[in-house]
């Protein structure tokens, strides 16, 4: 699940901060992007400090039980349509996140196994979907930068671009819907069901990329992107090439041009 929310009790001055008057917020959401990286984390100790970051940010919230390998990770982070990120800080983890692209060749993501009676019709007729899920911030770090989810939720976008999908998922708890009424312009789609390992029920809400283009970047122009950025974090390398190790966001291209 998604819900950048529940991972931290600090995003909660973050979601503030997205009122009437967020030029403020999002002017020092941008120039704290000036210091961050995102990293695509397939093997490695990249991927166990991912793993190692979600159980203690989860833990911290009540969201799991106790796990003595103090990591988290299941049957989808294997899936071939899905991609795991972390977001770096001057070289530090301060979050990661986990996006699938749902379609049609490959339907399986953790939205798809909860709400599949409403999403594979809708991908059985050429829908397809990014579906973000296991966020998770550090809970030193996201009392030091509130921005941190807007940081991460920014992959999302990239991703539907990306990948030409036409709507972006969320499950989330009920109460925190208005964080994704706000920035992406969700509407629920989904009634309250159970979902796997959480100790709460969940919503399901999608938004549409329309949306992201005309509203989301006029008020949060940080979440904006440039074709080689995304390609660089979602695409496959050619034989014989290195996949990058970090990539720098593009967002401040938009606006130096602006």
């Amino acid at each position: 699940m998604t819900d950048i929310s529940a991972a931290s009790g600090d995003a909660a001055r973050a979601r503030a901060n997205a009122g009437p008057d967020a030029s403020e917020f999002a002017r020092k959401v941008s120039e704290l992007l000036e210091r961050t990286e995102y990293r695509r984390c397939d093997k490695g100790e990249d991927l166990e400090d991912i793993y190692r970051l979600r159980y203690k940010s989860y833990r911290l919230s009540d969201m799991v039980g106790d796990n003595p390998s103090q990591t988290i990770h299941d049957s989808l982070d294997e899936t071939p349509n899905c991609y795991k990120l972390g977001v770096y800080i001057d070289g530090d983890l301060v979050s990661t996140l986990r996006l699938h692209h749902a379609s049609r060749r490959h339907p399986l993501s953790p939205s798809t196994m909860v709400y599949g009676d409403i999403l594979h019709p809708l991908m059985a007729a050429g829908d397809s979907f990014i579906d973000p899920s296991r966020f998770a911030a550090d809970p030193e770090w996201s009392r030091i930068y509130p921005q941190i989810p807007y940081l991460t939720l920014r992959l999302a976008g990239m991703a539907c671009f990306h990948f030409e999908a036409p709507y972006c998922l969320s499950v989330i708890r009920k109460e925190h819907a208005g964080f994704y009424k706000r920035i992406y312009s969700s509407e629920q789609i989904g009634e309250s069901r159970s979902y796997p390992g959480l100790n709460y029920p969940v919503v399901l809400y999608r938004a549409t990329i329309a949306q992201i283009r005309e509203r989301t970047f006029t008020r949060f122009p940080f979440f904006k992107s440039t074709p080689m950025e995304q390609r660089l974090l979602f695409a496959q390398p050619d034989a014989g090439e290195l996949a990058p190790l970090t990539i720098l966001p593009t967002a401040k291209y938009f606006r130096d041009a602006a």
